[in-house]
């Protein structure tokens, strides 16, 4: 039998620590970005003989594991007892324990058993405890980074908040995030499969406008991928019309409601900018030129009709949304683990980018701040150049980094998809979302991109 410890002190009172726990967006956000892995079912209470299951994939094999919860004492902790999974046997025993002055602190303990022994430790148990250890580490910064951010929100009231894009990399994070701060959310879903959805179409709208009576917020995040293949004609219309169109059907929805929605967060991009060289770039900055720079003006104009229901509108325009699950990152991850990635072209572009914690985070206090209103650049505060970004990465990743993509091969390769998205340049500062009184948890790549892998 093998035991693993970890301890931290939260900035919250054991109760508070013990809500975040009970909601249905807990296990989600425990998750370790660099694992594959997917909750199957989770609870809706946090009770004795509530089971949770998570499939979790390593390597070739796919592990079905699930956990019941035992010993649950509310406000003070509760085991999960694997039932089924990869493990001989596994027992964790969360401990709440109260501190002063409203603190408490998380006391975590497992004791495992490996599959086959002795051989099963021989061959994985320092690796498991490597694992376990940069594990509960994320862990750690994550639950006190949310239970930060919901504390500073603590007296406003809690909110009924619909979300389309709700199963993208930033919608799916957005809802977890949500849930365990106590407010409810409505997913809105092209094809709704659970009981939370709501069937809507970017060219048809929300197939019951009335399950949204009452929906004190809408967050607005679907959209076509934007290098999901090469931009044709036909593509950039396709993603044109999922953004502008689908925001006037969407709205067209709303406005149906005996109560509209308070607030109307659409998402945006700092595409809106267009390539800018060397400078520097903040909300009051102008819009660029260019495919993305039209779509981006277009889908906040869009989203300002929202305005004329007596909502305050909010644009969040998203740099690099960094998360080994997707995105930018997800696809350079495979080249420069094998030593082969590098900058795109002479790599001095200005990437402006953010964490996927921060990004959401964002749209939090966006929703929070009842005077928030208008573009908000969501984009860390150390942009960097796109070299800077390939020698980090691969710094991190301890692989070189060394092997450019030049521009002709690039336009070769993604046509005029290159000159807009890898080749352009846009030094972006949040300034606004500064002056909003936002924090940034990872402020500085090096740090963000150790989060986020596990280094």
């Amino acid at each position: 039998m093998s035991s693993f410890r970890h301890e931290t002190t939260l900035p919250v009172s054991a109760e508070e620590a013990w809500a975040w726990h009970e909601n249905q967006g807990a296990f989600g956000r425990l998750l370790p970005p660099w694992q594959k892995a997917r909750v199957i079912h989770h609870p809706e209470r946090l009770v004795d003989g509530t089971r949770l299951e998570f499939e979790l994939v390593k390597g070739p094999f796919r592990l079905r594991w699930l956990a019941e919860h035992r010993n649950v004492r509310p406000g003070r902790g509760f085991d999960d007892v694997q039932v089924e999974g990869p493990f001989r046997s596994w027992r964790h025993r969360h401990e709440l324990l109260p501190e002063g002055s409203g603190e408490s602190r998380l006391r975590d303990r497992i004791e495992y058993q490996l599959p086959l022994p002795p051989l099963g430790g021989w061959l994985a148990g320092r690796a498991v405890r490597r694992d376990l250890e940069r594990t509960f580490a994320y862990r750690q910064r994550v639950l006190r980074g949310d239970l930060a951010l919901h504390s500073e929100h603590r007296q406003r009231p809690r909110q009924r908040i619909a979300v389309t894009g709700a199963t993208g990399l930033v919608g799916r994070v957005l809802c977890d995030v949500l849930t365990t701060g106590g407010h409810r959310v409505v997913r809105l879903s092209r094809r709704p499969t659970e009981p939370d959805m709501v069937g809507w179409g970017p060219r048809r709208g929300v197939d019951s406008p009335a399950a949204l009576e009452g929906i004190d917020a809408v967050v607005h995040l679907a959209g076509e991928n934007i290098a999901a293949e090469r931009w044709t004609e036909r593509q950039m219309e396709k993603i044109r019309a999922s953004r502008v169109e689908g925001t006037e059907w969407l709205i067209d929805s709303l406005e149906r409601l005996e109560r509209p929605p308070r607030t109307f967060l659409c998402a945006s991009a700092i595409g809106i900018y267009g390539d800018r060289g060397d400078e520097v770039l903040t909300e009051a900055s102008g819009p660029g030129e260019g495919f993305l720079a039209d779509v981006g003006e277009a889908w906040e104009t869009a989203a300002t009709r929202a305005g004329e229901l007596g909502a305050r509108v909010v644009t969040a325009r998203f740099g690099i949304v960094l998360s080994p699950r997707g995105g930018a990152l997800g696809k350079m991850l495979p080249a420069f683990r094998l030593g082969l990635g590098g900058p795109f072209g002479n790599g001095r572009q200005g990437t402006s980018w953010v964490t996927i914690d921060d990004a959401v985070g964002a749209l939090v206090h966006l929703l929070m701040e009842s005077d928030a209103e208008g573009p908000f650049n969501v984009v860390a505060p150390g942009s960097v150049s796109n070299v800077e970004l390939a020698r980090t990465l691969g710094g991190v990743l301890r692989r070189p980094a060394a092997m450019p993509l030049p521009a002709p091969v690039a336009r070769l390769a993604f046509g005029r998809m290159a000159d807009e998205m890898l080749l352009a340049s846009a030094w972006v500062r949040p300034e606004r979302l500064v002056d909003a009184g936002f924090e940034f948890r990872f402020p500085e790549l090096e740090g963000a991109l150790r989060h986020l892998l596990g280094r």
